[in-house]
């Protein structure tokens, strides 16, 4: 079977949103994405403890990429149009294609919060998720204590659904998981 023409392949898209450029990691992005998520306050919520070297990153992509060339996953950096390195990262991974259900995830340098990144990013994910790639759900796991999180996702239309107690142990902190859901049908 012959592989889609990069412009035609959902899982390499280049997007273009008024402000930013969502595309496909690249082996050079990995100085610019170590910066990011080797702080911890951009991963006080996380599930894994901050970035300790670059070479994680570099290992990050290159595992991404492979999600990406196997249709498990996609993952684009996030940049400010006209301009590199990203200055951030968004998700859809955990992609069951049976039931055409995915999740959702983005990472945003600290000098960029509060600047309507992630919901410019993620309404262009999100449409891409349900137009390109056929989802019917997207689903959203954070910390119940990220409101900054949780206020992005409402604004991008997802629905509060639930809560897993203890669900992670980071460096010996314990926390609990809310679950956001997304239809198709809902937008």
């Amino acid at each position: 079977m012959k592989s889609p023409a990069p412009q035609d392949n959902p899982f390499l898209p280049h997007i273009a949103t008024e402000r930013l450029a969502l595309r496909p990691l690249a082996a050079a992005d990995a100085d610019a994405l170590f910066a990011i998520f080797s702080d911890p306050e951009v991963m006080k919520y996380w599930n894994t403890p901050p970035w300790p070297s670059v070479d994680i990153a570099a290992r990050f992509i290159a595992e991404r990429r492979e999600e990406m060339d196997r249709q498990a996953a996609l993952t684009l950096g996030i940049c400010l149009k006209g301009g590199d390195p990203p200055i951030g990262k968004c998700m859809l991974f955990a992609i069951d294609k049976a039931s055409r259900r995915a999740e959702i995830g983005f990472g945003i340098g600290r000098s960029h919060w509060g600047k309507g990144y992630i919901a410019e990013a993620g309404h262009a994910l999100i449409a891409h998720g349900f137009e390109r790639l056929g989802l019917r759900r997207i689903e959203a796991e954070i910390d119940p204590d990220n409101g900054a999180s949780a206020q992005a996702l409402e604004r991008l239309g997802f629905r509060r659904e639930g809560l897993l107690r203890q669900r992670w142990e980071i460096d010996g902190v314990v926390s609990d998981s809310a679950l956001y859901g997304l239809l198709a049908s809902d937008r």
